[in-house]
């Protein structure tokens, strides 16, 4: 963990996270409105940068957003805007056989009391979906 990220490792294959991924979000009533394949970008585009470097065997972020936690998040002030949507990116990386990393990007706990607590629930929803998808 770091102030800015919090990365955590799962055992089973990438289709077997990044489905139960999937399910954690869904399974709360919330909806995934976008899947970014940074994997397959990554590779699609490497030769046309010159790049030799295969980043990821797969790779895939999902964005969503929570109507509660997020209108909470910016009646408490409305500059919390650029906290949504949320993104919990899945990934392998080569030769790192048998992990697969689940990320996502910490919201930085600013403004008044009640802007830091929206924040800080964001957080806990973050945690609590990645705890669920972690394959152990």
């Amino acid at each position: 963990m770091t102030d800015y990220r919090k990365t955590f490792i799962s055992k089973g294959s990438f289709d077997e996270v990044r489905d139960n991924l999937e399910l954690a979000i869904t399974g709360r009533g919330i909806v995934v409105n976008n899947v970014s394949h940074i994997g397959n970008m990554l590779a699609r585009t490497g030769k046309d940068v010159g790049a030799s470097v295969q980043v990821f065997e797969q790779a895939e972020a999902l964005e969503f957003c929570s109507a509660i936690l997020s209108r909470k998040m910016m009646e408490a002030d409305p500059h919390n805007i650029v906290f949504c949507p949320y993104i919990i990116s899945v990934y392998t990386l080569p030769g790192d056989k048998g992990r697969v990393y689940l990320s996502y990007r910490r919201p930085t706990l600013v403004g008044s009391a009640a802007s830091r607590l929206s924040l800080q629930n964001v957080e806990q929803l973050l945690d609590e979906i990645v705890d669920e998808s972690i394959i152990r």
